[in-house]
């Protein structure tokens, strides 16, 4: 079965933050897990985008998809946004989420890592 392709937007005006999934409100998902965040956010890390992360990725897959890569959409979409404006679609979620991988380390760690020293 083939998933429509859907679109993501996010607004910032002023102090009002708005988020949308092809024209309608985004769910905040709060049942699945709540940050305490004081809504949706963007350009770090923290409660609000962690909240946008996870709502964007249960209403794009599933809810057990959306807890195990929240923190990882987090870091390679949610907080790089500096605009006070975006558009994602859900391709490029795919994209994304398939084409990175989150090292836990700082670079030097991994390179001695990889030199076999620790």
């Amino acid at each position: 079965m083939i998933t429509p392709m859907k679109v993501y937007t996010g607004i910032r005006e002023g102090e009002r933050v708005t988020v949308s999934v092809d024209g309608q409100p985004l769910d905040a998902r709060l049942d699945l897990r709540d940050f305490h965040a004081s809504g949706f956010e963007w350009g770090y890390e923290g409660s609000g985008p962690s909240q946008l992360a996870l709502a964007i990725l249960a209403d794009h897959a599933d809810p057990q998809t959306a807890l195990g890569n929240y923190r990882k959409f987090v870091q390679i979409f949610i907080a790089e946004i500096e605009d006070d404006s975006w558009r994602l679609t859900s391709d490029e979620i795919n994209q994304r989420i398939s084409e990175t991988t989150i090292v836990p380390m700082d670079l030097k760690t991994l390179m001695r890592k990889v030199r076999g020293e620790i």
